[in-house]
Order: structure tokens, then C-alpha cells, then sequence
């Protein structure tokens, strides 16, 4: 009788495969609609920049003129104590919190809503960020990091500046121990041991000659646990055909 597969020990949610979330420091969003939309311009500070575990943006604590506290994404730039306006009629300045129809077109952004109020889904990770390109109706046209153009309802807000941190991936980890501290506090399983390195009671793909899966990898969406591994539910496989 074979070994239970990764997956399925993943699936059973110990705390070897258990998001580490408890050390967190908070959700980076706005705040809530309902909390600001008496003002179209709400001036705060920025009260301190933190790093978050796991997160590989600092984050910036920002307190608001009506007692509104949050922490969203820190930009290039930005510091502690340094200005942070929210609103229609914000200043298009570093930091600035506007609604994206205000934006003028060309301006770098960052932690871009999808939906009005969900606090930012877009462009949030350390040196990316998203270009103003131009209107269409009620929706801003937003060039994303990956160089897709999207069309976004002009009332979701974005952060003008490029998230903080930048240059992350430039420095090199050289050791094994480097990346057991780093995906640590992420969760995510580490080291990860290849299928095909396995013996055949260990993985659907272990044993052979030589390391190949020796069938197709693709399986179905309703295949069980046991057998769930490779390419589930591919549309393709293999080499793009020009």
C-alpha cells in the first residue's frame, strides 16, 4: 500500500502545510467606502512604516484627519510623517489615494481596486506597478504590470507611486538556509521534493529507469485525491505550435 501523496497531506491541513497567518500585521487596503465618503478630501499622516512577515512590501500605517486608521502598501518615496491625501480632490502627489477617473493619464500606480471598495487587488507586490493609459465612458483603460490592458470602473481608487521594495529579487540567496527563513513564514511547503524523484508508493510518477512521469500528466478536474497530480484539467500541454 502506497504513502498519502503530497496533496493530500496538504489537503489535510496540518501544520506543516498551515498558513502562518497569526503573524501578520494586518490587511493592506483602504478603507471602507462608507468610512471616507463624507469628504472628498481627507488629509492624514503617515504614522509608521512596518514590515509585514511574509509580505515582501513594508506596509505603511496611515492615520486620517476623522481618526481613520489603516495600512496599505508603502511607495518608493515616502516616509514617516510624510503627507497622504484620500479623495476626489486629492493632489496627484506621491501616495496620494484617488479614484481612478481623477488620475491623470501617464501617472505610475499601485493597489488597484477591481470593484469600488475592495481595498486593492492590482500591482501590489515590491517595483510593480500599473500605468494610467486613457478613458473610455465611465471606465479608465490601465496598462498592468504584465503589459495587459485593462478596463477599470473609473470609481475604484489607486495609489500614485510604485510600491517600496523594489530590487528584491536582484540579491541572491546563496544558501539553502536563506530560503528555509524565506518561504517560512509563507505558506507554502519547503523543500519540495519532485514526483519523479520519488519510489512508486510515494507518487504516481516515482520508480522507472530514468526520472519521467512515462504516461500522460494530464488528469481530469474529478479525478480522485490519490491520482490528482500533474497537469489537472489542462487546455494544453507541451510546446505552443506556431
Amino acid at each position: 500500500m502506497g504513502k498519502r501523496i503530497l496533496q493530500q497531506r496538504a489537503g489535510r491541513g496540518s501544520p506543516t502545510f498551515r498558513s502562518p497567518s497569526h503573524i501578520r500585521v494586518a490587511p493592506a487596503k483602504y478603507p471602507s467606502l462608507e468610512e471616507v465618503r463624507s469628504s472628498e478630501l481627507l488629509e492624514g499622516y503617515v504614522k509608521e512604516l512596518v514590515h509585514d512577515p511574509g509580505r515582501w512590501t513594508p506596509l505603511a500605517h496611515i492615520v486620517l484627519e476623522n481618526g481613520v486608521e489603516f495600512y496599505t502598501v508603502a511607495v518608493e518615496g515616502i516616509s514617516v510623517g510624510s503627507k497622504i491625501y484620500l479623495g476626489e480632490k486629492a493632489p496627484p502627489l506621491l501616495g496620494s489615494i484617488k479614484p481612478l477617473k481623477t488620475i491623470p493619464e501617464g501617472t505610475k500606480i499601485c493597489n488597484i481596486e477591481l470593484l469600488p471598495g475592495d481595498g486593492g487587488k492590482i500591482a501590489r507586490t515590491a517595483g510593480s506597478y500599473a500605468v494610467v493609459i486613457g478613458r473610455s465612458g465611465d471606465k479608465v483603460i490601465v496598462q498592468l504590470p504584465s503589459g495587459v490592458l485593462k478596463e477599470i470602473l473609473g470609481e475604484c481608487r489607486a495609489t500614485i507611486g510604485v510600491p517600496a521594495g523594489a530590487g528584491r529579487t536582484e540579491k541572491p540567496l546563496l544558501k539553502a538556509g536563506a530560503s528555509y527563513h524565506k518561504w517560512k513564514v509563507k505558506a507554502r511547503k519547503w523543500p519540495r521534493v519532485r514526483g519523479v524523484a520519488m519510489n512508486p508508493v510515494s507518487h504516481k510518477f516515482g520508480g522507472g529507469s530514468h526520472q519521467s512521469p512515462s504516461h500522460p500528466s494530464t488528469v481530469s478536474r474529478t479525478a480522485p485525491p490519490g491520482r490528482k497530480v500533474g497537469h489537472i484539467a489542462a487546455r494544453r500541454t507541451g510546446r505552443r505550435k506556431r
